[in-house]
């Protein structure tokens, strides 16, 4: 079934990212149905297959059960407060194959696939969960882009339930348009974005917030505060869902950056400033000139678990799976490049 090049796939939920999916696998020769509880969306996404190409034109349906009585995979791509209805839909309608996500949070995205696992009289095939880093500050099918993905970091989780051969049919998929597979565990992944996402949301309306009580501060900004507050345009929802569904990382990596802004703090506050700022600063300034990381040359890895999830602790990636399955084309950062 996974070898024919063209898969039968349901992507529920078409924002940004649901939206951007289903126009890159369309566009890459799959048979795609997308559904959205919004009938507003489904109209907008419908018109918009009508100006693609036949051959990669994407089908609405108006119900999850359309969506995906003929899929071989299903994507969830809603926002976490709407997963749970999702899955039940999916439950009721008799679908029992494979599921993977795009949801900013693993850990409570696994626990309520493996309720439905665990009592669905007729059980679902498999999940992978998994997180493409690709975003913009807009949301809504209206700004989806299928080359989104090209280049992106996406995570697929490699947790104890994962089965290998879902896990490979998912990263093959992912791989073919262009985004890198970064393996990892679902609390892994949960401590990793809490850093480099969801607390960034938080400082960015901070900022924004702070700023805002200051007309002139406002008339004068410029490139710092633009870049800094970028992602305050995301939709307060969805940032509460990231967050709030991820609060114990989130609420550790915060204390762990709070801490360094203590430490600025003390710099202002020393007998020399400018100094005490300036060997403050090193650290981050050093990291900063250090990302991306610079990728090493390939290398053909054996597809076993331990040896995946070696490579996506280490910040390697993967960009293509063999057609054997036996072995991935998977990168090494180089370190000081």
């Amino acid at each position: 079934m996974w070898q024919a090049a063209r898969v039968n796939i349901a992507v529920i939920g078409l924002g940004l990212i649901g939206g951007s999916l289903m126009r890159a696998l369309s566009a890459a020769g799959h048979r795609v149905l997308g559904f959205d509880a919004d009938p507003e969306t489904r109209a907008t996404a419908r018109s918009a297959a009508a100006r693609v190409p036949a051959a990669q034109r994407w089908q609405i349906t108006a119900t999850i059960r359309d969506a995906a009585a003929d899929a071989e995979l299903v994507v969830l791509a809603v926002p976490l407060p709407a997963l749970d209805d999702v899955l039940d839909a999916l439950v009721a309608s008799g679908y029992h194959g494979l599921i993977t996500d795009v949801t900013s949070v693993k850990g409570p995205v696994r626990e309520a696939v493996a309720a439905r696992l665990r009592r669905a009289a007729n059980p679902l095939a498999g999940f992978v969960g998994g997180h493409p880093m690709a975003g913009k500050s807009v949301s809504g099918f209206a700004s989806a882009d299928p080359a989104l993905f090209t280049g992106c970091a996406w995570v697929l989780c490699l947790d104890e339930q994962t089965g290998l051969d879902d896990w490979l049919t998912v990263a093959g998929l992912v791989t073919s348009l262009g985004a890198r597979v970064v393996p990892a565990t679902s609390p892994e992944h949960d401590r990793a974005v809490a850093v480099i996402s969801h607390v960034p949301h938080l400082l960015a309306l901070a900022l924004a917030a702070t700023a805002a009580t200051d007309p002139l501060a406002l008339t004068l900004a410029a490139g710092s505060f633009r870049d800094g507050s970028r992602v305050a345009g995301s939709r307060p929802e969805l940032v509460a869902a990231m967050c709030g569904g991820n609060a114990a990382a989130v609420l550790a990596a915060l204390a762990d950056v709070q801490d360094r802004l203590d430490e600025a703090a003390k710099a202002l506050e020393g007998r020399d400033p400018l100094r005490g700022v300036r060997d403050w600063a090193q650290d981050g300034h050093a990291a900063r000139k250090a990302w991306p990381p610079a990728p090493g040359r390939p290398e053909q890895v054996p597809v076993r678990v331990e040896t995946l999830l070696r490579l996506g602790r280490a910040g390697g990636w993967i960009s293509e799976v063999a057609a054997d399955r036996r072995t991935v084309t998977a990168f090494l950062p180089v370190e000081g490049a």
